[in-house]
């Protein structure tokens, strides 16, 4: 199984960037650009962040994610996180990164296939995405993923690998992640779903593994993938963790009152407190910010690891099956 350096440094892909290293919590942190490629997501208080829907055009959202994107390179953030299915997502990042291409050698930039974006811009959509694992969905997203971005990602992860996907088992899709890997681009997969832990596990033991990258859902109310992903870590892989927040549901105006009370306690906000519980597991080699607003980002990047949380923030956890039906009946908004 690939192995990264003991230090989880990404090698450079061609044209690319040195990748994340240690260092202060800044450095550790990345921004996702879910919410920003697309007018429609499923965090809470869009409307509040983003403002009247029928103002989302496309040119609205791109100059709104490069001045997200500016705030986070001026912040120190150096990781950045994309998708096929996030709307315009790369093609906002290419141009951002055609525009500033004397910052392109210390970003590390990662994107994800598997998922298609069928929203066509439109807010009330009956379906915004479609998921398919296959080697012919691979073929025509990573020439997209190329094009978009205007070169090729550090990082290419399948998206949200589950149990039921054939992405840990289709040879020949598995032969295409390899030919993409030995081009120096880091590959991996995303996870979802309660059973996040048992598809981690799996792939730490698939032969010839292409894998060397998990991106996973770890945050004070679903831990669940917590041993899997340590495990992870200790075989060198590097560990990415999304949805730090819940998809706003721990931030201010959502986040549970004993997050509120212990954020109080210690003179920080509650999405700092919940960013900063993920930054203190030793196994959390990048965590990334879902924020819309340079508001939410100044926050979220205010965040240091805190290793001795208050002991009620553990009660927060719910079942795993739990937290991921509340995620499916999150509106799109």
């Amino acid at each position: 199984m690939p192995e990264a350096d003991s230090d989880r440094s990404i090698a450079a892909a061609p044209g690319g960037a040195p990748g994340v290293t240690g260092g202060d919590a800044v450095a550790r942190l990345g921004l996702g650009l879910a919410a920003l490629g697309r007018p429609a997501y499923i965090t809470t208080h869009r409307d509040a962040d983003l403002g009247d829907p029928a103002h989302r055009t496309v040119e609205w959202m791109r100059a709104h994610a490069h001045e997200l994107l500016d705030a986070a390179w001026a912040a120190g953030i150096r990781y950045l996180d994309a998708a096929r299915s996030y709307g315009l997502a790369e093609e906002f990042l290419g141009s951002w990164l055609a525009a500033h291409p004397e910052r392109r050698a210390e970003l590390t930039v990662g994107s994800k296939w598997g998922y298609a974006y069928v929203g066509d811009w439109q807010m009330d959509a009956a379906v915004h995405e479609r998921k398919e694992h296959s080697r012919a969905q691979l073929d025509r997203q990573w020439p997209e993923t190329l094009d978009a971005l205007g070169g090729a990602p550090d990082v290419y992860l399948v998206h949200s690998v589950t149990p039921d996907s054939p992405a840990l088992d289709d040879a020949a899709l598995l032969d295409g992640l390899r030919a993409i890997a030995a081009d120096g681009v880091r590959v991996g997969f995303s996870t979802s779903g309660p059973e996040q832990a048992a598809v981690i596990d799996r792939a730490l033991t698939l032969a010839d593994s292409p894998f060397s990258v998990v991106q996973s859902t770890w945050n004070l109310l679903e831990p669940s993938a917590g041993g899997a992903l340590a495990a992870a870590h200790d075989a060198g892989w590097l560990v990415v963790v999304k949805e730090s927040l819940a998809n706003g549901r721990l931030a201010p105006g959502s986040a549970p009152a004993p997050l509120d009370r212990a954020a109080g306690e210690l003179g920080m906000s509650a999405d700092a407190l919940a960013i900063g519980a993920v930054l203190a597991q030793p196994w959390a080699d990048v965590v990334l910010l879902g924020a819309v607003t340079a508001e939410q980002l100044a926050a979220n990047t205010a965040a240091r690891a805190v290793p001795e949380a208050p002991a009620d923030l553990a009660a927060l956890a719910q079942p795993a099956a739990e937290y991921w039906a509340d995620r499916s009946a999150l509106a799109w908004r």
